[in-house]
This record gives C-alpha cells, sequence and structure tokens, in this order.
C-alpha cells in the first residue's frame, strides 16, 4: 500500500527534454531515462536549452525529481581487466553523473560491471568499488545506483553479496544505493512467485543489502525461467515470473517512495501496465 511512484523508462529522443513529456503521456508518476546515447562512449554536451526546458518540462507535467533514475551508458564496464578501456569507463561515468547534476536528477542507475575472465570475482568486485570511488570523489550530488543483474556471461551483480561487497567499499555511503530488476532477479535464481517465496526473498535482500539501500526498481516479467541467468525481459503478468509478484510487490510498504520503472517489451501498454500496478496499491 502507501505512496508508490510508477513509470517506464521513457524515450529523450530529439533532447533529454522529451522525456517528461513522454512520461506523462503514459499516465507517469515516476520515469527513467538514458542522458546521451546509451551505444556511444561520448555526446554533445547538454545545452542550457536542453537543460532549462528539461527543468520546465519536469514542472509542468508534475515530475519530482527525487521519481527519476536515469540509466547509465550499457558500454560503462567499471570492472573491466584493461586498465586503459577501465578508465575510459569511469570517465563515462563521471561525464554521466555530471549530466543527471545539470538536469537536477540525483541518482544515476548503473550494472556493476564484468570481470571478461580477467579477473576473479572478488578481485573484480574490489576493482568496480575503487572505480566508484575515484567517480564520486570529483562529481558531487549525485548517487550511483547498482542495479542487479542476470548473470549473463561474465556480468557480476546477479547475487545480493556481490552488491554488498562493493557497497562495503563505497567511502561515501551517501552516494551508493541498490535498483532491484525483477526479471534480472528471477533468472538469476531468486523466486518471488508465491507469497513465501517472495517473503524469503526480501528478507534475504534485507539481511545482506539492506532495504535502506533500496532507491528503484525495475519492474518486468521475463521470458526466461528461473535461475536461467538469461537477460530477457517481458510484459508484466505475461512472463515466467506471473502476476502474483507483482501484487505482493505493490502491497509492500518497503518500496513506496521511490522510483519504480518499467522496462516492459511493448511500450503500447505501458499506460495500462501502470493502470494495472496501480490497481493493486
Amino acid at each position: 500500500m502507501g505512496n508508490k511512484y510508477i513509470g517506464a523508462h521513457v524515450s529523450a529522443s530529439g533532447g533529454v527534454e522529451n522525456a517528461p513529456i513522454n512520461a506523462h503521456e503514459i499516465n507517469a508518476t515516476a520515469f527513467a531515462l538514458f542522458t546521451k546515447n546509451q551505444r556511444q562512449w561520448v555526446a554533445k554536451d547538454l545545452t542550457s536549452g536542453n537543460v532549462s526546458l528539461f527543468k520546465k518540462n519536469m514542472v509542468d507535467n508534475g515530475f519530482d525529481s527525487k521519481y527519476v533514475l536515469p540509466h547509465g551508458s550499457y558500454l560503462i564496464n567499471l570492472g573491466n581487466p584493461d586498465e586503459e578501456k577501465r578508465e575510459k569507463s569511469r570517465n563515462a561515468l563521471v561525464d554521466e553523473l555530471n549530466r543527471c547534476k545539470q538536469l537536477g536528477l540525483d541518482k544515476l542507475n548503473i550494472h556493476p560491471g564484468a570481470h571478461l575472465n580477467g579477473f576473479s570475482t572478488d578481485e573484480c568486485l574490489n576493482v568496480i568499488s575503487n572505480e566508484i570511488n575515484k567517480a564520486l570523489e570529483i562529481t558531487s550530488g549525485v548517487s550511483v545506483i547498482l542495479e542487479n543483474t542476470a548473470g549473463q556471461g561474465s556480468n557480476l551483480g546477479f547475487k545480493f553479496e556481490h552488491i554488498k561487497s562493493i557497497i562495503n567499499n563505497i567511502s561515501d555511503k551517501s552516494r551508493v544505493g541498490f535498483c532491484l530488476d525483477t526479471c534480472h532477479l528471477f533468472v538469476s535464481g531468486y523466486d518471488i512467485r508465491t507469497e513465501v517465496e517472495y517473503n524469503r526473498t526480501m528478507e534475504e535482500l534485507d539481511s545482506i543489502i539492506g532495504f535502506k539501500y533500496l532507491k528503484g526498481v525495475h519492474l518486468n516479467d521475463s521470458k526466461a525461467e528461473l535461475g536461467s541467468r538469461k537477460d530477457r525481459h517481458h510484459s508484466i503478468g505475461e512472463g515466467f515470473i506471473g502476476i502474483d509478484a507483482f501484487k505482493y510487490l505493490m502491497a509492500d510498504n518497503r518500496f513506496n517512495d521511490m522510483p519504480i520503472i518499467l522496462e516492459t517489451i511493448d511500450e503500447q501498454i505501458w499506460a495500462k501496465e501502470i493502470a494495472l500496478l496501480k490497481s493493486f496499491t
């Protein structure tokens, strides 16, 4: 029950200033966006026009910046064993943290990183923490929000312990958090389909990471089965997770007052999915 802020990862095509408009059109009260092209290392700087229009459209469409969860570039890999490539990733992270700051946003969601078989798991987790620390030292006002992953390939972050390990080594704990992706959770082996399994998984999350670090949710059903380690999103209630898990989450007060973001596969039904989820609160 309580205050749930639900939206989707909307297009920022034509300029970041369009994202709040696109979110408003699906009756969202939260949203995610890319602040630059997510498949390019370097993008044009945000103009003062982009920034002022974004802020104006936020106000005009009734959005509070704390319910916006920008998503970092897919190219960033803070666990890359190649030092030069890792530095490129860190520089990209710094750039995105600065973009968020310009837009008046206080969170940036990233995938932790992949070891590419060049590091052990523990080494890689330490390296990721170090890179985040370096980025936080030269930026301000924006937190890094680590997303649990599906565990494809050599990606880390598919176990709660991985996220916990990174957070443990972050110097400024006030600028790090966790984003729970329900599809990734399920395919990495955490069941949430029954009330018993849902409660067990959430208790595990709380005891290992701690709900105090939870700053956002990606709400997705899964085209792949439990523990398959395949990142295949599906529409709410259409996949292997099924509708009940989303009812449990929507009724769970621990998910109040944070951005709950759909990354489901059919944007034509986002407005319907948002209305459906609201009906469960």
